[in-house]
């Protein structure tokens, strides 16, 4: 599957909607892949969480305690214990998660959420955030840090949503960055409009 075949499908999926914190997601195993996808804001509980960005507390074992985006934590916890067994599903042997927007914030902890509970799928969970806003706070120990390795923040040109949080306020990305479009003369918020994600992924190669 291409990048693009993957986004289009983080734009077009069933969502789930969720009342408690308008929480979008889905969840599809096919055969023995599980599919995690996250949605764009989609309304103004969604838009009242990406500004809620004072730094919480999310975990304390295996690592040590580190710091998150307190909406984007607030809303992912929200789904956490709906997607737990299928995650935990011993049928499943990969797991793929993408979102895009505040959807690629909650692909980002769903991310780590998987590798921590399966460690036995080791280089076989694989996330992608198109367009995806900074979600960690502060320093992460290494331990820590390795869950994010097989975590992509996708991003096209100049896309403002992705230097939010600003960095000044001790927000960083995690896993690795892939920049598309650079050559692009977007502004900051055309370059985070799906179409031209869409008409720049279309050069790229197979996730």
């Amino acid at each position: 599957m291409t990048l693009y075949q993957l986004f289009e499908r983080t734009l077009c999926a069933p969502y789930l909607q969720l009342k408690e914190n308008a929480a979008s997601y889905l969840a599809k195993r096919e055969g023995e892949t599980l599919y995690l996808f996250f949605e764009k804001s989609n309304g103004a509980t969604d838009w009242r969480n990406n500004f809620d960005f004072p730094a919480k507390p999310y975990r304390d074992m295996d690592g040590g305690l580190w710091f998150v985006h307190r909406g984007f934590l607030r809303v992912f916890k929200t789904v956490e214990p709906l997607i737990a067994s299928a995650v935990a599903d011993g049928r499943v042997k990969k797991i793929v998660i993408a979102g895009y927007s505040h959807g690629a914030a909650l692909a980002l902890l769903c991310h780590e959420y998987c590798v921590y509970h399966r460690p036995d799928l080791a280089g076989r969970i694989v996330g992608y955030g198109f367009g995806c806003p900074r979600v960690v706070w502060g320093f992460l120990r290494k331990r820590v840090k390795a869950r994010f390795k097989n975590f992509t923040v996708v991003k096209n040109c100049r896309d403002v949503v992705t230097h939010l949080p600003p960095r000044l306020f001790g927000y960083r990305h995690v896993g690795s960055i892939l920049h598309i479009g650079r050559q692009r003369a977007l502004g900051g918020v055309d370059s985070h409009r799906a179409e031209h994600y869409l008409e720049e992924l279309s050069r790229e190669v197979t996730a």
